[in-house]
């Protein structure tokens, strides 16, 4: 018996949705993802990936952005379906977590839910990718890793976020534009300091504001601007500064941070962006380190994407990083 079943996992409010995709034969050598994805937690193991949904568009709401992005986990799924796997693996699909209605505290509760969920299956050895959802889902995760007993027992928590924005309003309500001030903030309280990090921040999209918030709370990042292909090594640098500062990452990747082009299926397309090559590398030499422990991906917005380009995109991504990493 692994670790998993153990003890019972806290229920997603809908169970993972059947996959399905091309079917070339049977044997490893024609494995794709939806063959590798396993909703009974009893056939998986610690080691196995596990992914978790995130239907939320309440943060996007209350941000003023394009709803659409609670679509964003199913539109993940099958756009992830059937890509090649390049080795034998196996995953869980542990449904979605579901922010509806228009209580006040929703997203809220809907929040805590998914941190419930992510730190069971964190617990239990799976290496967790959560699908969002607006970046509202990025607090939801962080709130399950501060429940981890890897985080109990005093290990550093780093956060790289990929994004154009750096989300640290400070609005009335939490929202998808709130959530790293929420972790700073919820970091203060545990007598931590949030070692958050951004890359491909655009200069367009972030008041004055919001740039003396991230100085006051001693966030590093690198500009849209320096993130080209022929920034690769400076892109490199900054990665390897930031692992080298903590044990445990929490990588997010918000769809935003790609230029519209690739990803138009956001609340906020990039009119400049970083390139989908730069983004990838990142990924990858995160997932490598050997200290990510949970990614989530956000603002997949279906309602707006074009040929299926931001699914493909975030699809790809997480390919990308779960084979790195597992």
């Amino acid at each position: 018996m692994s670790a998993f079943q153990q003890t019972a996992p806290p229920v997603t409010d809908v169970p993972a949705r059947p996959w399905s995709g091309r079917d070339d034969g049977p044997g490893a050598e024609h494995l794709r993802w939806h063959k590798a994805v396993e909703l009974d937690p009893e056939l998986t193991e610690p080691g196995d990936v596990a992914f978790v949904g995130f239907a939320s568009d309440e943060g996007v709401r209350r941000n003023k952005g394009r709803q659409g992005a609670a679509q964003g986990p199913d539109a993940l799924r099958r756009a992830l379906a059937s890509m090649a796997l390049p080795k034998p693996l196996r995953a869980l699909d542990a449904g979605d977590v579901e922010v509806v209605g228009d209580a006040a505290d929703a997203l809220e509760a809907g929040q805590q839910r998914l941190g419930s969920v992510v730190a069971h299956l964190v617990d239990a050895g799976h290496p967790v990718v959560v699908l969002g959802g607006g970046h509202e889902v990025a607090f939801g995760t962080y709130s399950g890793l501060e429940q981890t007993r890897a985080l109990k027992a005093g290990g550093r928590l780093g956060v790289l976020n990929l994004d154009a924005h750096f989300d640290l309003r400070d609005d009335v309500r939490p929202s998808s534009g709130t959530p790293f001030l929420q972790m700073a903030q919820s970091e203060r309280r545990h007598g931590r300091d949030l070692d958050y990090r951004v890359l491909g921040i655009s200069q367009a999209a972030n008041t004055e504001t919001l740039f003396r918030t991230a100085a006051s709370l001693g966030v590093r990042y690198l500009a849209d601007t320096e993130c080209g292909l022929l920034d690769m090594a400076r892109v490199e640098s900054f990665v390897d500064e930031f692992l080298a500062s903590c044990d445990l990452v929490h990588l997010t990747i918000d769809l935003d941070v790609l230029p519209a082009a690739v990803a138009p299926g956001v609340s906020a397309p990039a009119a400049y962006g970083v390139p989908m090559e730069v983004v990838e590398r990142v990924c990858t030499q995160v997932a490598r380190s050997g200290k990510l422990v949970v990614v989530d991906v956000a603002e997949l917005n279906p309602e707006f994407d074009v040929d299926r380009r931001t699914a493909r995109a975030g699809a790809r991504l997480v390919h990308r990083t779960v084979t790195a990493w597992v």
